[in-house]
C-alpha cells in the first residue's frame, strides 16, 4: 500500500500566539427621549432617523408617547425604526436622558440616581431648587450650548443660530404685514418701490444668517457691532458689500428711525442684560416697524424687550412690535429637531464606544466643557455665584474619578 504525504510548510510549523477573546469595550446605552412638558416646545432631541441609528448600533431608544408630536413626527415612526414607546415614568429610567428644556423639577423627581442629562440650559430657567435637586440625585449635566467642538467652536449653538436668523427675517416679514399689525410693506419692495430697511445688531452666526436671507428677499441691510474685524469677516463671508459701521449711538438711532426691521443679534457675555437700543431709540423708530431680540434668551438687547413665548410671542411698545422669544427655532422645529439630532448622533455613538460617560468625559475635554454638574458636584462657577453654591473645577475632578 501506498503511502501519502501532505506537504508541511515550514511556517506551519513555527510557534503561534494563542488567540483569546478579547471583550469589547463598546457599551448599550439606554437613551431616554422624553415628552417635552412646556407647550411652547415644539422641538425634539431625538429623529427617528437617528433614533434608527443607534438602534443598529445596538443601543436601546426609549421615546416618550408623543415626544415627537410637536415636530410633527408620530410614535409609528419611532416604533418602525427601532425604538421602544414608554410611559414617562418609563423614560425616565433611561441611563441617559435627552431633552431639548432642562428638567422639570417633577422631572428631576422621576430620575433615578447617577442619570447623565443632556439639555440647553437658559439663564432665565435656571434656580437654585434645581440645580440643589440635581446634586441630591447625583446626576451628571451637560448643557448642549457649552459643548465645544475639537475646532473650539459650539456646534450646537451655531447650527441653531443659523436657523434663528435666517427665521426671523421670515417672521418680521409676516409682522411687516397690515394684518398683523405691521407697517403693510413687503421686505423686498416691487419694481418702482424701495425695499424695507433691516437693521442688525451684531455680526455673529446669527446675524450672519440674518442678514444672507434679508438680502435674498431683496432688503436694504445695515449692520452694527462694535468689532470692525467680525464685520469685515461677516462681508467676506456674505461676499457681497453691505452697509456695516460700529455702534456709535449717534449712527445707530439715525439708522433705527429709518428702519422697517430690527434684528437683535448680539451675544451678551455673562448674561448681563445691557441695552444697546434705548427706549428713547425706539419712540423715534417709524410705528408699525418689527423687533426681533434674538438675545432676550440673555435678557435682550432692547431696553423694551420683554420675554414672550410662542403662543404669544409680541407686544407692542410705543407702537412698535416686538417679538422676544427665546426659542425662535421651535417656531420651525422639525427643522432645528433634525438640525440638533445631525450633531448629536455622532456623540452618543463616541460615547457607546468609550463604554463610560465618565471615560467619554475623561477623553475629551471640549465635551468637559458643556458639564455644569458632575455626580452631584456642580461644575459651573456662574451658577455657584448666582445661588453661593460651592463648586469645583471638573478638569480637577476628572483628575480625581
Amino acid at each position: 500500500m501506498s503511502t501519502l504525504y501532505f506537504p508541511i510548510s515550514k511556517e506551519a510549523l513555527m510557534p503561534c500566539e494563542e488567540l483569546l477573546e478579547v471583550e469589547s469595550s463598546r457599551r448599550r446605552l439606554q437613551i431616554g427621549i422624553p415628552y417635552e412638558s412646556d407647550p411652547c416646545e415644539n422641538r425634539v432631541a431625538m429623529t427617528p432617523e437617528t433614533a434608527s441609528i443607534l438602534v443598529q448600533h445596538g443601543h436601546l431608544v426609549m421615546v416618550e408617547e408623543h415626544a415627537g408630536k410637536g415636530a410633527n413626527y408620530t410614535d409609528l415612526q419611532y416604533s418602525e425604526k427601532g425604538a421602544d414607546i414608554v410611559s414617562r415614568d418609563e423614560v425616565y429610567r433611561a441611563d441617559i436622558i435627552f431633552k431639548i428644556n432642562p428638567p422639570t423639577i417633577d422631572e428631576v423627581e422621576l430620575m433615578k440616581n447617577r442619570q447623565l442629562v443632556f439639555s440647553y440650559l437658559p439663564a432665565y430657567q435656571l434656580s437654585e431648587e434645581y440645580i440643589r435637586k440635581l446634586a441630591n440625585k447625583q446626576i451628571t449635566a451637560i448643557a448642549f450650548e457649552n459643548i465645544r467642538d475639537r475646532f473650539g467652536s459650539y456646534p450646537l449653538v451655531r447650527i441653531l443660530s443659523e436657523i434663528a436668523g435666517t427665521v426671523s427675517i421670515q417672521i418680521a416679514s409676516e409682522y411687516l404685514c397690515k394684518s398683523s399689525g405691521g407697517r403693510g410693506i413687503l421686505l423686498g419692495g416691487i419694481s418702482g418701490v424701495i425695499p424695507a430697511e433691516v437693521v442688525i445688531i451684531g455680526s455673529g452666526t446669527a446675524a450672519e444668517f440674518a442678514a444672507r436671507s434679508a438680502l435674498g428677499f431683496g432688503a436694504f441691510v445695515r449692520v452694527f457691532d462694535n468689532s470692525v474685524h467680525r464685520l469685515q469677516r461677516l462681508q467676506e463671508n456674505l461676499g457681497v458689500r453691505l452697509y456695516t459701521s460700529v455702534m456709535h449711538p449717534q449712527e445707530l438711532a439715525k439708522a433705527l428711525a429709518s428702519a422697517d426691521t430690527v434684528i437683535g443679534a448680539v451675544y451678551i457675555d455673562n448674561y448681563l442684560n445691557r441695552s444697546i437700543i434705548t427706549e428713547e431709540m425706539i419712540q423715534h423708530m417709524k410705528p408699525g416697524s418689527v423687533i426681533i431680540d434674538l438675545s432676550i434668551i440673555q435678557g435682550g438687547c432692547c431696553e423694551t424687550s420683554e420675554l414672550r413665548t410662542l403662543s404669544a410671542p409680541t407686544v407692542v411698545k410705543h407702537g412698535i412690535i416686538h417679538y422676544c422669544v427665546p426659542n425662535i427655532t421651535s417656531h420651525v422645529p422639525r427643522t432645528a429637531s433634525m438640525a440638533i439630532s445631525n450633531i448629536l448622533v455622532n456623540m452618543i455613538l463616541t460615547m457607546g464606544q468609550q463604554g463610560s460617560h465618565s471615560a467619554w468625559l475623561k477623553a475629551d475635554a471640549d465635551l468637559r466643557n458643556g458639564v455644569y454638574m458632575y455626580n452631584g458636584i456642580l461644575t459651573n462657577s456662574y451658577i455657584g455665584n448666582l445661588f453661593n453654591i460651592p463648586f469645583q473645577d471638573i478638569h480637577l475632578l476628572m483628575a480625581a474619578f
